[in-house]
């Protein structure tokens, strides 16, 4: 059940979904795939001379958000693993499998179609990390539930209290960060960009249509022409950690 790639998703409604594909792709410096399932709400955003590792999806309902593609040489093995540590089933496909974490946020099971090499740092930033946003009654059982069934991830203590980070073997693309809200809610996610300079990023992605909404010492939350947010973090965009560390 080793895990060989990850995706992340940009999961964003119909209706938005022109302005939200011209954003990421210019942001990614990738181009769309053909879309494709129903309605043609998937597409890949395909990076030259890498294998991709984001992909978005157009929703139904609800603001949209992210969540977590796990390639996996065993698709079923992995299905069975997170069952027994608590995840629900919410649909099976031909090959993969929808789930869900014990707090309620979605992740899927998928093939491993022998994705390796992780595309490059694009303008000082690269989007890197998905973070899992957990209310506070869930949020140790959450830490728990990834850390068991990412065994051959670095599950460490994050910079602040409030974060936890699962950080992947080298070589895979996306890490994934639990991080505890002031209050609860539902789960949810959001992604994040590794950015060399804030600034300078954030005015990038200004001029592509998103704006700041708001600021902390080390972040900038944004909000992409399709109204999702999205963190650009200060971190090191070619390890994914803070600067000077791994």
């Amino acid at each position: 059940m080793t895990i060989r790639w990850t995706y992340a998703f940009v999961d964003r409604p119909h209706a938005v979904l022109d302005p939200a594909r011209a954003f990421w792709t210019a942001v990614t410096d990738t181009r769309l795939s053909e879309p494709r399932g129903t309605e043609g709400k998937f597409v890949t955003l395909l990076a030259e001379g890498a294998d991709p590792c984001v992909k978005m999806q157009g929703v139904g309902s609800g603001p949209g958000g992210a969540h977590l593609d796990f390639c996996a040489e065993d698709v079923p093995a992995f299905v069975d693993r997170a069952l027994r540590l608590g995840a629900d089933a919410v649909s099976a496909h031909d090959g993969w499998s929808v789930l869900r974490s014990p707090a309620g946020q979605l992740f899927c099971a998928v093939p491993w179609h022998g994705e390796s090499v992780r595309p490059p740092v694009v303008d000082g930033s690269r989007l890197d990390q998905v973070s899992l946003d957990i209310g506070p009654g869930s949020y140790d059982a959450e830490v728990a539930f990834w850390s068991a069934l990412l065994p051959d991830w670095a599950s460490l203590p994050g910079a602040l209290p409030e974060f936890h980070v699962l950080r992947p073997p080298s070589g895979l693309p996306i890490r994934v960060l639990l991080q505890r809200l002031g209050a609860e809610r539902p789960a949810a996610a959001h992604l994040d960009l590794a950015c060399a300079d804030i600034d300078a990023t954030g005015a990038r992605h200004e001029r592509l249509g998103a704006r700041a909404v708001a600021r902390g010492p080390h972040w900038t939350v944004m909000r992409d022409p399709a109204g999702g947010v999205y963190c650009l973090t200060g971190r090191d965009p070619e390890t994914g950690g803070l600067p000077n560390r791994s």
